[in-house]
């Protein structure tokens, strides 16, 4: 590439694709160490961990949950400059010392690329487990494990996820029965027995799951001894249902680099014991490699490596072609401790110093001002709402608060929608209390309605403004969803982009009536219409496509 063709503004000295512990880890060392960084995460920043619960060994930290972790790695990595950027990168151009990453937010030129983008959950393959995903077959404890309250659940898996996750989804089912397909669990001692000795689990070796059925959700489900060859056929008893969740360990996600790196035969990144790849200047960390084991710790571990031997590849090229990046500024970060509590709120307020001077960033970008319109009843959860939006509003002269008639909030309540300053609805609203991990969502919903908005791709923006049909998208989430918040800022995107398209999101816990009507037993789910439902994590253009054919 022509060095008087590269805008220096759009120069990096090395693109981390993928916001987990690997990740953060990278650009944290690389920024301390004042190189140009940005790092890419196209779902969550944190990765697979922000839906774990309770983390108790990762050193120095005592117990913490995975969200509140790597939560302190983002602060820790922005803190010396690093740049972190939700977007999806979709072609890699790395035939040149000077590498070209097309993302779904614009293009960005840089000298060195760290592919962090790990790996997500397997399905086994058993007869029903397509059919009934999100309606008995779930994949994520913390998400789903509510929808379960003292029912029956079953646990497909042998591996740490599969051990300690049963455990944890003994605080909603009558009984946890794990099915292991092998002679015993495959994880540590430490975590296996915790679910052998647990009252209310069963382990069941040497056994497959070999069908799942069910009307309104799972009432039947077969297994097999592949030893003794024995089958057992479970039905639920007066129409009740249960639950199956799948921790059958995890599929790389590598078709970015599919047919530019080597991959071994299950598609894991082949690096060397410096975490280089078969390709010069990339570099590969955390779960996408392959290793013996995959945890917080050692992923942590290959991000410091392939970020110390990208410095002296970044500075091997600088030196070859004198392209140099603008150095990162460092930020002042308000320091915590890394406890779930501390990145939510300060014990005496709704929003904590550093939330706030995060907010302040997104309030100055804002290019009008908006309304934050209340439909409230006489559930404690208005209550809850009234306060919550009244004291976000009181950070900013660009949101103003108004409640509506009680007679007008029937069916709707608690609701907070958003209008424009000329009274023009924006097409937004969040049924519930937009807070847990559902905040950034309703932020990011803010900016989108006030302008600029997120950068959308140009065929993406055509594509919805060509949308002529009128399309009402409800969101059922739940607020410690970590898979939620994708789905609910690719909907309201879309919503303020064309006004004939309404986004309307709605906090499951508060509105049994929907929980019933559409049969949700995991979320996301999408329900395009009052008719067409989905359910799982989708993007943009997946919700784009999901509209098209509905």
């Amino acid at each position: 590439m022509d060095k008087q063709r590269i805008n220096p503004d759009n120069l990096y000295d090395v693109v981390v694709i993928g916001g987990g512990p690997a990740g953060l880890t990278a650009a944290l060392y690389l920024a301390r160490a004042k190189y140009r960084v940005l790092v890419l995460e196209k779902e969550q920043f944190g990765g697979q961990i922000t839906i774990t619960n309770e983390v108790v060994n990762y050193p120095g930290i005592g117990k913490t949950s995975g969200k509140a972790l790597t939560d302190t790695m983002r602060r820790q990595a922005e803190a010396f400059g690093a740049e972190c950027l939700l977007a999806e990168a979709k072609v890699l151009d790395v035939n040149q010392d000077v590498k070209t990453v097309h993302t779904t937010r614009g293009d960005f030129n840089c000298l060195g690329i760290l592919i962090a983008t790990g790996a997500h959950p397997r399905t086994v393959g058993f007869k029903g487990e397509e059919e009934h995903k999100g309606q008995g077959v779930a994949y994520c404890a913390t998400c789903d494990g509510e929808f379960f309250t003292d029912k029956e659940i079953f646990v497909v898996g042998g591996g740490f996820a599969a051990a300690e996750e049963s455990v944890f989804l003994t605080k909603f089912a009558k009984h946890v029965t794990i099915l292991i397909r092998k002679d015993d669990f495959s994880c540590a001692a430490s975590v296996a027995d915790k679910a052998k000795n647990h009252d209310k689990i069963t382990v069941i070796t040497n056994t497959v799951v070999e069908e799942v059925s069910g009307e309104n959700g799972l009432n039947h489900i077969r297994y097999k001894n592949n030893k003794s060859g024995e089958i057992t056929e479970y039905r639920a008893k007066n129409g009740d249902f249960f639950g199956v969740f799948v921790f059958a360990g995890y599929s790389p996600d590598t078709e970015l680099v599919k047919d530019i790196l080597e991959l071994n035969e299950h598609g894991y990144i082949i690096t060397d014991s410096e975490q280089k790849t078969s390709v010069d200047g990339i570099y590969a960390a955390g779960d996408v490699c392959i290793k013996p084991l995959r945890q917080i710790v050692t992923a942590t571990g290959d991000g410091a490596l392939a970020a110390t031997e990208l410095e002296k590849y970044v500075a091997t090229v600088q030196q070859k072609t004198g392209l140099c990046a603008k150095q990162p500024t460092a930020k002042t970060v308000e320091e915590s401790p890394v406890t779930e509590e501390n990145t939510a709120h300060d014990s005496d307020e709704i929003f904590s110093a550093y939330m706030k001077q995060q907010l302040n960033g997104v309030f100055s970008k804002m290019q009008r001002n908006l309304i934050l319109k209340l439909f409230l009843d006489n559930r404690p959860v208005s209550t809850e709402l009234e306060s919550f939006i009244t004291n976000l509003a009181a950070l900013t002269d660009k949101l103003t608060v108004s409640v509506a008639d009680r007679n007008d909030a029937e069916n709707q309540a608690p609701c907070v929608r958003v209008f424009l300053d000329n009274g023009i609805d924006t097409g937004i609203a969040f049924h519930g209390v937009p807070s847990g991990h559902e905040f950034t969502s309703f932020m990011l919903g803010l900016y989108n309605a006030a302008g600029p908005g997120q950068k959308t791709d140009e065929q993406t923006f055509q594509e919805i403004k060509e949308t002529k049909k009128s399309v009402n998208l409800k969101i059922l989430v739940s607020l410690s969803c970590t898979m939620c918040p994708d789905l609910v800022i690719a909907c309201q995107r879309i919503a303020t982009l064309k006004p004939n398209i309404r986004a309307e999101v709605y906090d499951i816990q508060h509105f049994d009536e929907l929980k019933k009507k559409y049969n949700v037993m995991s979320v996301p789910c999408l329900v395009i219409n009052d008719d067409k439902v989905s359910f799982g994590k989708k993007n943009i253009n997946q919700v784009l496509d999901l509209i098209k054919h509905g």
